[in-house]
């Protein structure tokens, strides 16, 4: 999907570097998303919300606090709340080019952060954190061997993980007087609280007060064994589309009209790891899901393969004809079920004459209820009048059998 490098002026003047995600259809809603304590943009975690929220149609706005990443400014001379003012800079930004959050989202501190500056984002609609603390002093525990000298020499050099930023008094004072809480109250907004209980640098705990300071609507799920950042890509793909779920409930995308001919409009497919086969599929204006391959093929196994899709295509169908059949006769069918599975085999088998391999497709039906010998030889027989047997008959044998 498509994405543009943005530059606008941070609460100092520097200029900060954000990227917008777009869809690759109609843009119906927009995002803005704020990174992690020292993180940047272009996280895992971050990328992976923001391409699954440009599947649903959003444009999603992330840029890199004043003095990480490529944006410009001193690390050493932000604050808590520069780190607020930059992400006002940031939905102002959206709002001047006619892309007004509807959605905020907040990692870690910039969760805390994005929960200061809801309430003076008038046009969103809902806000998303994802670990982070009720106290934003809480972050201070990751370099609190560094304090004494901070406030000594007025800033220090701390270590965070693989990386050294400068840290200034002026942050520790700022953060130290910092209260969520009567933001929160405030908030008017829907809040979804994301949060993993082995988190070990931002205990559970502070989701819980955030979840108390809230009123309704508020919703919290759980990241189950999820680490902090987020770092196992199955857990950011869980966080995403619990994300973009829960927002539709909130924010109203209405979709375009469906092109002329095509009922069930456009099935959307991107890709969502260049490194491997992962795929997002939407499919029209209300369904989305993944198809990838199994690891043994170099795939990460998030989704069924295509193979596994076009065999779901043709067992719905199947499932589906022969309900419509048994309802129209008013046959006794309490309840189908079809297994369909796919191998190659040699031409021959599938055509005489034919050369190479060819697809078979076995199909085997389930059918419940009172029903006769004839009606059930009937059903099978039906079966084969499915519009997605007939496509794939063209080219592909299909055998079927009852169970």
């Amino acid at each position: 999907m498509p994405t543009r490098k943005i530059t606008f002026q941070g609460h100092d003047g520097h200029p900060l570097a954000a990227r917008l995600d777009l869809p690759d259809g109609p843009v119906l809603g927009h995002a803005l998303f704020a990174h992690c304590f020292t993180c940047g943009k272009d996280i895992a975690a971050a990328r992976r919300i923001a391409q699954t929220l440009a599947m649903k149609d959003f444009a999603v706005l992330r840029f890199d606090f004043t003095g990480l990443g490529h944006s410009g400014g001193e690390f050493a001379n932000t604050t808590f709340s520069s780190n607020v003012e930059d992400l006002r800079r940031a939905a102002d930004w959206m709002r001047e080019n006619g892309m007004a959050p509807d959605l905020l989202i907040g990692h870690s501190l910039g969760g805390a952060a994005m929960l200061r500056a809801a309430p003076d984002i008038a046009k969103a609609r809902a806000v998303v954190t994802i670990g982070a603390p009720f106290d934003p002093d809480h972050v201070t525990q990751k370099f609190s061997a560094s304090v004494a000298e901070i406030r000594r020499n007025g800033h220090a050099a701390v270590r965070l993980g693989d990386r050294s930023v400068d840290i200034g008094r002026a942050f520790l004072d700022d953060i130290a007087a910092t209260r969520l809480e009567p933001a929160i109250h405030a908030l008017k907004k829907a809040l979804l609280i994301l949060h993993a209980p082995r988190d070990r640098i931002v205990g559970i705990g502070n989701a819980t007060e955030i979840f108390r300071a809230a009123l309704h609507p508020k919703s919290f799920v759980s990241l189950n064994d999820a680490d902090h950042l987020l770092t196992r890509a199955e857990d950011a793909e869980y966080a995403a589309h619990v994300i973009s779920a829960w927002a539709t409930r909130y924010i109203d995308l209405t979709p375009p009209a469906p092109p002329p001919g095509a009922p069930e409009g456009v099935t959307r497919v991107s890709e969502a790891d260049p490194g491997g086969f992962l795929q997002d599929i939407a499919i029209g204006d209300r369904h989305q899901l993944q198809a990838d391959e199994p690891e043994a093929y170099g795939g990460t196994n998030l989704g069924p393969s295509p193979y596994g899709l076009l065999a779901a295509g043709l067992g719905a169908c199947t499932s589906m004809t022969i309900r419509m059949y048994a309802r129209r006769k008013g046959w006794p069918l309490e309840h189908v079920s079809v297994d369909v599975t796919h191998d190659k085999v040699h031409a021959q088998d599938a055509a005489p004459g034919a050369e190479g391999r060819a697809d078979l497709f076995t199909r085997v039906i389930r059918l419940e209820g009172t029903l006769s010998g004839d009606q059930r030889d009937r059903l099978r027989d039906i079966a084969d009048r499915c519009p997605v047997h007939r496509t794939l008959e063209q080219s592909s044998r299909i055998e079927t059998r009852l169970a």
